[in-house]
């Protein structure tokens, strides 16, 4: 058995501590990658197949020559992960982290030893890693905050790409950190002044048993995005896209966020300006329900054991959204 992780690196299995790519790669010149990252539910991947498709809509967007079809990226996702299952704990689950880059830039190719072409990367390490210290955020909720840092529109770099050029999520992050308060979240407006994503995932409002989600115009398009769409069709629930404004988010029922590591965590603020009655709503918490029942798992008490855990070890670190 395996000792360490394993990585998948263009077509050969390499610890994880070794996986590495050149340093004159256009993925450090211009940030010119792009990749997706999925989770497993009892060690079974979630919607693989929509995460695959929208990583080869990227690729062919930002024109990467990738040779790997689909199919073979998938089968290398499962072998990854049966490498590295002996190494996770039975209540693992897998998050997966897929890369591709353009590969070094013309102008080294004549660096020895350098690998020119395309880098395929897939990685898998333990979902309780991204979901630490949020156990806590399905009582309280986030506060959302609007920070200065704007989304980028289609118009100037398309949001649609799950792209690593992302330079403005980490400034808005930044500055969300010094707002008063914990559990701050950054809630980007686009340049129309209409609500747009967060820093990695798309939000909701709940008005009238309604859930209104910003049209899919200059966001990237999440997988757990277009599911909910499945859950309130299954719920009987109209969902709607839908210019919002921060005035509808004060004025909402409910709101939330979703993600594919968490799925969903409630809105409970908004600038620190309570939103309905500052808690997760009964509509939030039936799609959340709903979710972990098609997938066989209760997902709160999963990430909340996970961070119960933590605490006990008394090794907690802090937020993966924490820059202070």
């Amino acid at each position: 058995m395996i000792k360490e992780r394993h990585v998948f690196v263009n077509g050969a299995f390499v610890p994880e501590s070794e996986a590495k790519i050149s340093i004159y790669d256009s993925a450090l010149m211009f940030g010119d990658m792009v990749f997706e990252m999925t989770r497993s539910f009892n060690k079974r991947q979630f919607k693989l197949r929509d995460h695959l498709e929208r990583l080869y809509a990227s690729i062919k967007y930002v024109r990467i020559p990738l040779d790997m079809s689909m199919d073979q990226m998938e089968k290398h996702i499962y072998e990854t992960m049966e490498m590295n299952d002996p190494l996770f704990e039975a209540d693992d689950e897998h998050r997966i982290m897929i890369d591709v880059t353009r590969g070094a830039l013309s102008i080294y190719h004549g660096v020895n030893g350098i690998h020119k072409t395309v880098n395929v990367i897939i990685s898998d390490f333990p979902l309780r890693w991204t979901v630490r210290n949020m156990g806590h955020l399905f009582d309280t909720g986030i506060n959302a905050v609007i920070p200065s840092q704007r989304a980028i529109p289609a118009s100037l770099l398309e949001p649609k790409v799950k792209n690593r050029s992302r330079i403005h999520y980490l400034m808005a992050n930044i500055e969300v950190s010094k707002f008063k308060g914990e559990d701050n979240w950054a809630l980007l407006l686009d340049p129309d002044g209409f609500i747009a994503e967060g820093t990695g995932d798309n939000f909701f409002i709940v008005k009238d048993k309604t859930i209104v989600t910003p049209e899919g115009r200059n966001i990237l398009r999440g997988i757990s995005r277009a599911y909910v769409f499945e859950l309130a069709e299954q719920l009987n629930l109209k969902c709607i896209e839908k210019n919002i404004e921060p005035y509808d988010v004060m004025v909402a029922d409910e709101a939330f966020m979703t993600g594919t590591p968490f799925c969903i965590l409630p809105v409970s603020r908004l600038n620190g300006v309570a939103i309905g009655n500052a808690r997760m709503g009964d509509t939030t918490l039936r799609l959340l329900r709903a979710w972990g029942e098609n997938v066989g798992l209760d997902i709160i008490e999963q990430i909340q054991r996970w961070d119960s855990e933590v605490k006990d070890s008394q090794s907690a670190g802090p937020s993966p959204y924490s820059f202070s």
